[in-house]
């Protein structure tokens, strides 16, 4: 067997033991909601084991080494709008490996998959329709919302995956709810995951190290006057530089 042929075989090994520890953990998940959704208004104790649950993923798999800088820049008595760049699938496993509480605004389609799509309502993560204008705005209505209950919002404000690793242009989505609502952004770069899984297929690439870089708040009062394409373009610029500052 040549080595293509058993990167396909171990890959769909990895994604046939999703499917089954999804089937499996979801009933836990459901009973975690049901007895602890009366008194947890935020539903903190459900999304640290939905933390949990994802992190497994990364934890068992010996060719993602995740490593986390800057965790401890998070308080958890403060509620942050947290954009963080998009080069794969993997992004949201190991940006749960975080361990802190937010909510993530995501495709309406991620809600349709079977346990973990349910899993992400009982956690009331933001629904998005792309490109419908009604879903954007009752999204942003959503995040408002949640952000003044006390709970961070965790956006890809590329909108998508990046076919080829570099950052695309940044929609101004998260930067008009942060300035709206006075809350401080929290950037946060994630390096590695490209070239672990692409965005085209769901073939794992071999070993690769992953790294997520927690970059300093940057409060509100900074920006609260700033246009909102200025500040979008700044902050795609602090990406830019931190980025190819690991590359170089």
């Amino acid at each position: 067997m040549t080595p293509a042929m058993w990167q396909r075989l171990l890959s769909l090994g990895f994604w046939v033991f999703v499917t089954l520890s999804s089937i499996a953990i979801f009933p836990v998940a459901l009973l975690v909601w049901a007895l602890t959704v009366l008194f947890d208004r935020k539903l903190v104790v459900l999304h640290r084991f939905t933390c949990l649950w994802a992190s497994l993923y990364t934890w068992l798999n010996p060719a993602w080494r995740v490593h986390i800088e800057g965790r401890e820049k998070i308080r958890d008595d403060t509620a942050y709008v947290m954009v963080a760049n998009h080069q794969s699938l993997l992004d949201i496993l190991v940006l749960f490996r975080l361990f802190v509480h937010f909510k993530w605004v995501s495709k309406i389609e991620n809600f349709r998959v079977p346990c973990i799509g349910w899993n992400m309502s009982l956690n009331r993560y933001i629904k998005l329709r792309r490109g419908d204008k009604e879903s954007i705005d009752e999204m942003m209505q959503a995040c408002e919302r949640t952000l003044r209950a006390g709970s961070s919002i965790m956006m890809f404000p590329e909108g998508t995956r990046s076919h080829d690793g570099r950052l695309r242009q940044f929609k101004h989505g998260a930067f008009t709810l942060a300035q709206r609502t006075g809350t401080p952004l929290l950037p946060i770069v994630v390096e590695g995951t490209a070239d672990a899984l692409p965005k085209r297929g769901f073939v794992l690439q071999g070993r690769h190290a992953i790294r997520i870089r927690v970059l300093d708040p940057v409060p509100h009062a900074s920006f609260a006057t700033t246009p909102i394409e200025t500040l979008t373009a700044q902050v795609r610029t602090l990406f830019a530089q931190e980025l190819r500052e690991a590359a170089a």
